[in-house]
């Protein structure tokens, strides 16, 4: 199965399978992972990197997706290119001689994905190709947030949202926010409400409304990472409500062999 994802910014991992440059790994952003990774067994004359041209087939392995904007992706992209100039990873060791780039760079997402900023971001760790798929080392788990997925993603464009089969499934349009009580705006792609991913929850609330509801224990953040639902009143952590908002919700599949199943989050 496919996930399709819309608004979607990733930060990928690519392994190099050419006999010659076996073990080879580039670390790259993208806005279309499908598109990306042809240009990069294509060559640089077509889309490709230099750093790749030539030196192919690759594969891409893994993904990170979930980020807010092109500019917060980017700026992962680079610290994960350049652990020991990023002044928020100064506290991550240089790669050892017997310790492989794939590994390496392995070693410096998982921290990465403990510091912030990035810790309260609502990302995905997903692995495109199973067979490279690695724990996280213990004490660097991602946090409980972000879940494991596997499996390949398709970039779509648009406002996609997961929308029931028949037309008697169909929720009501919500006309105001749950928390403010304004009206949305028809129409305004910045002003689609984020809605309970509960069945029988109606609340829809404004983005930034939500966010202040959720950060009221944490008034010091800028980003939530769970709350109470204002109309349901269930627990829900935030990057599920973004994912169901993207319409990639419930299309999360657990690895049951994984010993981290805890960071793994079931189809629904």
């Amino acid at each position: 199965m496919v996930v399709e994802v819309c608004s979607f910014f990733g930060v990928y991992l690519l392994y190099c399978t050419n006999p010659r440059y076996h073990g080879r790994v580039y670390v790259g952003f993208t806005v279309n992972p499908e598109r990306r990774i042809g240009q990069h067994n294509a060559g640089k004359r077509r889309g490709g990197a230099w750093k790749t041209s030539g030196r192919g087939p690759w594969d891409m392995v893994l993904i990170i997706h979930g980020f807010p904007s092109d500019v917060a992706a980017l700026r992962f992209e680079w610290a994960w290119q350049h652990p020991h100039a990023s002044r928020r990873l100064t506290h991550v060791t240089r790669r050892t001689s017997k310790e492989r780039q794939f590994d390496f760079h392995l070693r410096v997402l998982a921290h990465m994905l403990r510091t912030a900023p990035w810790c309260r971001l609502p990302l995905t760790i997903r692995w495109l190709k199973q067979e490279y798929h690695r724990d996280f080392p213990l004490g660097l788990e991602p946090p409980l947030h972000m879940p494991v997925a596997f499996g390949q993603v398709r970039a779509v464009k648009g406002t996609k949202r997961a929308r029931p089969e028949s037309s008697e499934e169909l929720p009501t349009t919500p006309k105001h926010c749950s928390v403010c009580l304004k009206s949305f705006q028809d129409g305004e792609d910045d002003d689609t409400p984020l809605r309970c991913f509960h069945a029988s929850c109606s609340m829809a609330a404004h983005i930034i409304c939500l966010a202040q509801t959720f950060l009221q224990k944490e008034p010091d953040q800028f980003l939530p990472i769970e709350g109470q639902c204002p109309g349901c009143k269930n627990h829900v952590l935030w990057g599920d409500l973004i994912r169901h908002h993207k319409g990639c919700y419930g299309d999360l599949e657990a690895d049951p062999t994984s010993s981290q199943v805890n960071f793994f989050h079931q189809n629904s």
